[in-house]
């Protein structure tokens, strides 16, 4: 893949900082004469293309942000990411903006989209989805100067202090210790955590909600370990969680799941009269009635806007999300 030039090989190139570069290219004036013709020809040689989508994101004029449409997905695993983007484009509608749709099917693939749609000048921003551990793509865009705006956390690091990497998120560990809360609140004392395998930075961080709520309660730490089960999902086999709790003795009296697709396994093998409690809030927690902890997209939405259009103050947002009971 063809690494696309930086302000940093400019500014290495004409021998000045890469302030100097960035004010050589939108307040020239301020420059001198020789310092501006010396970074100038290093644009030239390099054949760099200055970004300016900050720009034009500010003033509303041709402003296209550029969104991966993640390939399709058996069950309920892209409910989330489909209301996001339906409340993302129906909000950039609104404030003049537009947004492209393209496809790749890992992150090497989604990179290479980067610069395809970079060099055709396509897209002035990105919004990116499905932060994890590790993510190339971040880092991938701030050394090409692009600006973005994740909707997810940088895991595996403190909260980015890089202004080029603006993110949203919602606070999951929040979210699910409020549900075990109003759990422990009604009664129950055993109350299992159904989660993903250590490694997903989502689940992780939902996880600790649940073992936050149930220290407070004064749960034991070994306890905690037997109600601790993790699994990975299945879209053709929903029970595999339920079933392993299921086999937990004493049994659980209650089970907060970090999804819903979770959720409705476990309701599934468990039966109706232990609660259950998932997350996402999507159709099949309101059709079959079980409590879930619901994201604010639209919220979501109005915040990666704000983001990508502004350059003072905070650069990200943590929201909160609503234990939806039923």
């Amino acid at each position: 893949m063809r690494r696309l030039p930086t302000v940093t090989d400019v500014a290495d190139a004409a021998g000045v900082s890469r302030q100097t570069v960035s004010n050589v290219l939108n307040t020239p004036g301020i420059v001198r004469e020789e310092t501006r013709e010396r970074v100038l020809d290093a644009v030239q040689r390099l054949g760099y293309r200055p970004h300016a989508s900050a720009r034009r994101l500010r003033t509303r004029v041709s402003s296209t942000l550029g969104v991966r449409l993640d390939p399709g997905t058996d069950g309920m695993a892209g409910s989330l990411l489909d209301r996001f983007l339906h409340a993302l484009v129906e909000q950039a509608d609104a404030a003049g903006l537009r947004v492209l749709l393209y496809t790749a099917e890992d992150e090497a693939g989604e990179i290479a989209a980067f610069e395809r749609l970079l060099d055709g000048a396509d897209v002035d921003a990105f919004v990116l989805t499905s932060t994890h551990y590790g993510d190339t793509r971040i880092p991938w865009l701030i050394e090409h100067d692009v600006r973005f705006v994740t909707f997810g956390r940088p895991w595996g690091e403190r909260a980015s202090t890089d202004r080029s990497h603006r993110w949203v998120d919602v606070d999951g560990r929040e979210g699910v210790r409020a549900a075990t809360d109003r759990l422990l609140e009604r009664g129950a004392r055993r109350v299992a955590f159904l989660g993903w395998p250590a490694g997903s930075g989502t689940g992780d961080d939902r996880r600790e909600g649940w073992r936050a709520a149930m220290r407070a309660a004064g749960v034991a730490e070994t306890d905690l370990v037997a109600l601790d089960l993790a699994v990975e999902e299945d879209p053709h086999d929903l029970g595999v969680g339920g079933r392993a709790l299921a086999a937990l003795s004493p049994a659980p009296e209650a089970v907060v799941c970090a999804s819903d697709s979770l959720a409705l396994g476990t309701r599934l093998a468990l039966g109706p009269d232990v609660p259950v409690v998932g997350y996402d809030d999507t159709p099949v927690a309101r059709a079959l009635g079980f409590p879930s902890v619901a994201q604010p997209l639209d919220g979501v939405a109005a915040a990666v806007l704000e983001l990508l259009r502004v350059d003072d103050g905070p650069h990200h947002r943590l929201l909160a999300p609503r234990l939806v009971e039923r």
